[in-house]
Formats: C-alpha cells, sequence, structure tokens
C-alpha cells in the first residue's frame, strides 16, 4: 500500500527537467504528520501542480517551434503544465469527499509528460494517518 501525499510532496515529470512539489491550498484538509493531505483534484497547473523547470516535449507548441528555429536541435522551452484530468487511480479513503492521492497515483500533462510523486512529503503509511 502507498503513502498518502501532502503538501510538498516532490513531484516529476518525465518530459521536465527539474522536480516540481504540489502544494495543497485548503488549509482545513486532514493533515499526516502536520501536513494538509492532497486528494486526486488537486492537479491544478500553478495552484497544486508548479512547473518544471524546462520542457522537453515535441507535443509542446513552444519547445516544437524553438526546435523548428533551431534547425531540428531539441531546445527546451520553459514548463507551463497543461492538466486536464485528475490524479489516477487515488486512494479509498476519502479526503474533502474525493479519493486520498497516494504516492503511487500518476496524472498526465497535455503534452504528454507522465507526472509522478517521487516523495510523498511525509513517511506516514496509508492505513494510518
Amino acid at each position: 500500500m502507498g503513502k498518502f501525499v501532502t503538501s510538498g510532496a516532490l513531484l516529476k515529470c518525465s518530459f521536465g527537467m527539474a522536480p516540481s512539489s504540489l502544494m495543497v491550498v485548503d488549509p482545513t484538509r486532514p493533515k499526516v504528520q502536520g501536513m494538509p493531505m492532497a486528494n486526486i483534484m488537486d492537479n491544478k497547473p500553478m495552484a497544486n501542480i508548479m512547473p518544471f523547470g524546462m520542457c522537453q516535449s515535441m507535443a509542446n507548441p513552444t519547445v516544437a517551434s524553438a526546435t523548428a528555429a533551431a534547425m531540428g536541435v531539441l531546445t527546451p522551452m520553459p514548463c507551463m503544465p497543461v492538466i486536464a484530468a485528475p490524479w489516477m487511480p487515488g486512494g479509498k479513503e476519502m479526503v474533502s469527499n474525493m479519493p486520498a492521492l497516494l504516492d503511487n497515483c500518476k496524472c498526465m500533462c497535455n503534452w504528454g509528460g507522465n507526472i509522478a510523486v517521487n516523495f510523498p512529503g511525509n513517511a506516514a503509511p496509508a492505513e494510518g494517518k
């Protein structure tokens, strides 16, 4: 079983060049080791999921145009995540009426990046808060 994800968790995108962090903006959430718990709907770019440094995905229009201008040499551009779907699969426990976000959950950026949790922000197992 995975671990609950809390505010401050470290995230990784398969096309990003740097780690990012997860922000839980609702201070009334239940807490694990003093940090607010995340749920699967904490997927909003620039509110919950911060940029991953530079993006290397050719599906990202800014990367594609910069690469074309550099005569086909991959030219990473600043990351601006675009996330349309919630984290999946989610845990069995509910956090603010949504499934809890566990460290084995993933979400996808519209530019093709697979976003995963590198460090859940706490060390508590999901079976006990």
